[in-house]
């Protein structure tokens, strides 16, 4: 039997539903991105995505489900861009090249550059140089990954309408620009690596910790990361590269001890470590050793060693703090940031003692950095309750409920605040 060819399970239309929505779910942006390399034009490969689950939705329930739903998706989402393309072509003049384009056979493998993925090829586009480095960020966790457009600006710190805006002109930019869907040739990769690891790494960011919502996690995102990161060494093994993929394992190895079965925030030093991936620790460790060994590395590999001595550490009181402060010391160096001094500020009170941290957070704090940062004032909270210094505690622990957007955090903030005497 074809790939392409429907077997008849006899599902019923809710079954076929249930389907195509983990379909869409699990491979909607393969099929996005594979349609983009066809098209050529995201608002075509946007509308014959859309079109291709609509027409799953009809005729899965009478035909049965296809034996590669992911092509026949991406067949489907085709013709139906060469239907609308052939309406519109009296009214609308079309791209040189889209003849090309829309004869191009589905099913062979992609080009020469050897990528077997085309969401790899179409992060490369969306990090092109000629498009602004927010621009770059921005278009791809919203085309590669699918982000909404209000995760994007959460993590943006920016409004919505500005970040839609944002990805708008981008488009157009490459549209006008007639940007390749491609990836670069070998001489051009490393000067576009950068930005793709800043991609790869906001998309980990928002799974490993979701920006907010009922879900503390979100490891469709973190895995796609992870995955991305495997494919980014595969093409080209640079140590930063590989330190990015290494701090994402070594995070990810904690996933499943960071929050309780009703899914309630657990701080590093009361997690299960028995909960912990040893694989994963095993694999991001021996990765961190590879980039150091390289030396030039940079903050991915140095937040990666970081991470490794938390991993690696057989019990919280067991924590290597003075190799940890040293560490953010040398980071701080090379990639200075408020956010970077507040972490090794946590670790100084964890070495010198709370009243150490808390002199160091103050200090941000009052230069007005990280103002509108809930987990700087998170952090001072639980420094002043070390401290004995309840009245404070409860203003900063209330400072940060009002900022945070994450439910289990905001239970966790909650409880803090109940728990304070008085």
């Amino acid at each position: 039997m074809a790939d392409n060819d429907p077997q008849a399970h006899g599902v019923s239309a809710e079954q076929a539903r249930q389907t195509v929505d983990a379909v869409y779910r699990s491979d909607s942006r393969q099929v996005f991105a594979t349609l983009i390399r066809l098209l050529g034009d995201f608002d075509l490969a946007e509308e014959a995505l859309h079109d291709a689950f609509r027409a799953a939705l009809e005729q899965w329930p009478r035909d049965g489900v296809p034996a590669n739903p992911r092509a026949w998706l991406v067949s489907t989402g085709r013709f139906k861009a060469i239907d609308g393309i052939r309406r519109r072509a009296r009214f609308e003049p079309l791209p040189d090249d889209i003849d090309e384009r829309l004869a191009a056979d589905t099913g062979k493998a992609p080009g020469d550059d050897g990528v077997e993925d085309d969401r790899l090829r179409l992060i490369f586009t969306c990090c092109h140089p000629a498009l602004s480095s927010d621009a770059q960020v921005a278009l791809t966790l919203r085309e590669v990954c699918g982000l909404t457009t209000e995760e994007i600006a959460r993590a943006f710190l920016t409004a919505a309408p500005t970040l839609a805006q944002r990805i708008v002109r981008a488009k157009a930019k490459i549209r006008e620009a007639r940007i390749p869907y491609e990836v670069p040739s070998l001489p051009d990769l490393p000067d576009r690596l950068d930005s793709v690891l800043r991609v790869v790494y906001l998309v980990f960011n928002e799974g490993y910790s979701a920006s907010s919502g009922e879900l503390l996690t979100r490891h469709d995102l973190s895995g796609e990361a992870i995955r991305l990161g495997r494919l980014l060494i595969g093409l080209l093994p640079e140590p930063e590269a590989i330190g990015l993929l290494a701090l994402m394992l070594l995070h990810e190895s904690r996933r499943a001890a960071r929050s309780s079965p009703a899914g309630d925030l657990i701080l590093l030093d009361d997690q299960d470590r028995s909960l912990w991936n040893q694989d994963y620790i095993a694999e991001g460790s021996a990765l961190v050793e590879r980039a150091l060994l390289s030396r030039r590395f940079g903050p991915y590999t140095l937040q990666a060693a970081i991470s490794a001595v938390h991993a690696n550490a057989p019990d919280a009181a067991a924590t290597n703090w003075a190799e940890i402060v040293g560490l953010y010391d040398v980071l701080a160096r090379i990639e200075p940031s408020p956010v970077v001094e507040l972490n090794r500020a946590a670790a100084v009170a964890m070495r010198d003692g709370p009243l150490a941290g808390l002199t160091l957070v103050d200090a941000i704090l009052a230069r007005g950095d990280l103002a509108d940062y809930h987990l700087a004032h998170a952090a001072r909270a639980d420094l002043c309750r070390r401290l004995g210094r309840t009245a404070e505690a409860r203003t900063s622990y209330e400072r940060a409920l009002r900022l945070t957007q994450q439910e289990p955090e905001r239970r966790f903030l909650e409880r803090r605040l109940r728990e304070l005497p008085g």
